[in-house]
């Protein structure tokens, strides 16, 4: 059965509701969308906002959807139940309202006491409709499938109570561990994490996979040749953390180039994938151009690659770690971070680079160390460009440091990304 989780990006979302702008809330189908609608309804509530001063309306079902088809008739609808207070006016699948941007600004501009928070599963649907027209009107959020930490709430709570602990117990670490490999091997879209039945799990990717090519690629983005775009899906799902090679996926895909740049553009857009490019201070010496691409969620990036096996058995399981990793570093960006990745052209290599202003944090990944020890890549890096730390993210070694030319160098385990992070922002706000 699924429980309500409350999303790291909860509490922001919820103090927005008491801004002006609309509050626009986008993502992947299924990510729990209409679910943290119906939880910030809730909190509202218990705010002390009458419920009849709560609106909401889901555009999947036609009686809702019949309120939208006139913009006059829906401002006055919204002027007779304001009149005696704010209205709260919740709209879940907001792009299906006919010229949706037009009809929003229409709304917001006519002056209501009125807070629109508005829903859209499609990034790229919304940006088309809303970019321009609703400029200076609203403010996005975007909402993804669970983080690890989130996870941990829908799997085993008590265990968050120990996250930002710098010593558990070694049960403790073995439970984190037995989690982050489970997380890896089915991603975090909530129905998936729920189900406890294996087979079920692969159902639901299957429907989440289906619907996603079925309503935004085929049916929006009006790609017609559904096949080959969920080759190139497969094709990118087994390079992950490689550099993309536009010519090469052309001539496996039997595409021109255009067509393919344009199909890597729409699986950026509906929260597919996430490119990450390079860092570089050498252009002659450093990578410049080339860019890696990694999946938004795990399981259904396994899914496209048809490989569902257990975390321990994978052939890919250093691929599938530092995709996991990279969007743990993802998730935790604030507006004044960004993420890279360094390397040469004579192949020395680092995975991440958390960059905030002049200050540069490596992070590499590995599976397994033997002992507490860095690469001959990061050592590279740490010679060229001497930061003053670095973070080796790996499953046997924790809570040990050693010093490299003055760069202090942090082994860590996955699980530990989201309060080390945290950490680092309270340092450098």
């Amino acid at each position: 059965m699924e429980r309500l989780i409350e999303r790291d990006l909860f509490p922001e979302i919820f103090h927005h509701l008491f801004q002006p702008e609309i509050t626009l809330l986008v993502g992947a189908r299924q990510v729990g969308k209409t679910v943290l609608l119906r939880m910030l309804k809730d909190a509202l509530i218990k705010k002390g906002i009458p419920e009849t001063n709560l609106l909401y309306f889901n555009l999947d079902i036609i009686s809702d959807w019949e309120f939208f088809q006139d913009q006059r008739k829906f401002i006055q609808f919204l002027q007779e139940r304001s009149s005696k207070g704010k209205i709260f006016v919740f709209v879940d699948e907001a792009q299906r309202v006919p010229d949706s941007a037009r009809f929003f600004k229409g709304v917001y501009d006519s002056n209501l006491n009125v807070k629109l928070v508005l829903t859209g599963s499609a990034s790229l649907e919304l940006k088309t409709r809303f970019k321009e027209s609703l400029t200076g009107r609203k403010r996005i959020f975007h909402l993804h499938s669970f983080s690890f930490k989130e996870y941990l709430k829908a799997k085993d709570p008590t265990l968050i109570e120990t996250l930002d602990s710098s010593s558990p117990s070694s049960l403790t670490q073995k439970k984190f561990l037995t989690l982050l490999e489970e997380y890896c091997r089915w991603g975090g879209y909530p129905r998936v994490v729920f189900s406890e039945d294996s087979e079920e799990k692969i159902h639901l990717l299957t429907e989440i996979y289906t619907s996603y090519i079925d309503k935004d690629i085929v049916g929006f983005l009006q790609i017609k040749n559904r096949l080959a775009f969920s080759r190139l899906v497969k094709l990118l799902s087994a390079q992950i953390g490689q550099l993309v090679n536009i010519t090469e996926l052309s001539s496996s895909l039997n595409l021109d180039r255009g067509t393919v740049e344009r199909y890597l553009h729409a699986l950026q857009e509906t929260y597919i994938i996430t490119p990450l490019y390079p860092y570089f201070s050498n252009p002659r010496q450093e990578i410049v151009k080339q860019y890696k691409i990694y999946f938004n969620d795990m399981g259904l990036r396994n899914y496209a690659l048809e490989n569902s096996s257990p975390f321990p058995e994978r052939f890919d399981k250093g691929q599938v770690l530092e995709n996991t990793v990279f969007r743990e570093i993802l998730l935790s960006l604030t507006h004044f971070q960004k993420i890279r990745f360094w390397k040469t052209k004579a192949g020395a290599e680092v995975d991440f680079l958390l960059i905030q202003g002049e200050e540069i944090l490596p992070i590499e990944v590995k599976t397994t160390l033997k002992k507490p020890q860095i690469s001959k890549s990061l050592r590279n890096f740490i010679q060229k460009y001497s930061p003053p730390e670095a973070w080796m993210v790996n499953l046997t070694i924790t809570h040990e440091k050693i010093t490299i030319d003055q760069t202090e160098i942090l082994f860590l385990h996955p699980y530990q990304l989201s309060p080390f992070l945290k950490s680092r922002r309270k340092k450098y706000p």
